[in-house]
């Protein structure tokens, strides 16, 4: 990284700039300094405003008692944007903790009883809005299916064929959550195996959140997508905050959500996942 931006950043004695990998949308890198290290992102391209979500969902896991970076500072970088964060360690720890720890952040309501978040959610090659809505359906599946469906069919990734079997999987999905009583959780919003790690001392700690309040169902179901969370996860998370009725059928439309957005950001290789989960939505009808 060029020292004249490093210079830049409200820090003294940066001793080493070290590369960071496993993100898509930042550059990361790990910042040591005599007294402590620090996590830093940068978006080469984007205003300081790019960050504004992943700050708000950062001070709301720590609102709710969950272990997760501190924000140290933020502001414009040469002609993008940075994010300052302070530096977890990693170490080991208990999945069937982490269970607990994900219960706990989802029995942290939204007051309102709105289903949205006050900034909106902005990826790499899409955005979604996050109005606030009084129905989780209808968020899940105007805000975010439709507007991936639509996407998909511009990048030519979808032919008119997968677009109608869209609307039939979108008209089963709405039906299933408009008999789903669902409560506006504070969710991660991208809880994959890369966004938690365990501290030095063992805790369960969170990172990197694209939150919104929504259904719990969400968080997990995107969980089962691509592994890292054993059943020791799952089985303490059930004991902690119980799923309700059906949870296994409804995890079908998160991971499908998952798996299209993949799809949007990475190409043909996850077309086939997609169209399989459509199935499985279709024959569990």
């Amino acid at each position: 990284m060029d020292k004249s931006l490093l210079a830049s950043l409200p820090l003294d004695g940066i001793k080493e700039c070290l590369p960071v990998s496993g993100g898509d949308v930042n550059r990361a890198f790990k910042l040591v300094t005599k007294n402590q290290n620090y996590f830093l992102l940068v978006q080469p391209v984007c205003v300081r405003e790019f960050y504004a979500a992943e700050i708000a969902g950062l001070n709301d896991l720590k609102r709710a008692k969950i272990i997760a970076p501190e924000v140290i500072s933020t502001g414009k970088l040469g002609r993008g944007a940075y994010l300052l964060l302070s530096y977890l360690e990693k170490g080991e720890g208990s999945q069937a903790d982490l269970g607990r720890t994900v219960a706990k952040m989802h029995r942290t309501y939204n007051p309102s009883g709105q289903f949205g978040y006050k900034y909106d959610y902005v990826g790499r090659s899409i955005s979604f809005s996050n109005d606030w809505r009084a129905s989780w359906a209808e968020l899940f599946v105007n805000n975010r299916l439709d507007i991936l469906a639509q996407k998909l069919v511009e990048d030519t990734y979808w032919k008119i064929e997968d677009f109608s079997t869209y609307m039939q999987v979108r008209q089963l999905i709405l039906t299933a959550l408009s008999q789903h009583d669902s409560k506006p959780s504070l969710l991660h919003g991208d809880l994959w195996a890369g966004n938690f790690l365990f501290t030095e001392d063992g805790q369960p700690a969170l990172i990197d959140p694209a939150p919104l309040y929504g259904d719990r169902e969400f968080d997990l179901g995107i969980t089962t997508v691509f592994g890292g969370f054993t059943e020791e996860f799952y089985q303490a998370y059930q004991e902690s905050y119980p799923l309700k009725e059906g949870y296994s059928k409804r995890m079908h439309f998160y991971r499908l959500y998952y798996l299209m957005v993949h799809l949007d950001k990475f190409g043909r290789s996850y077309k086939q996942a997609v169209a399989d989960e459509m199935q499985a939505i279709l024959q569990a009808g």
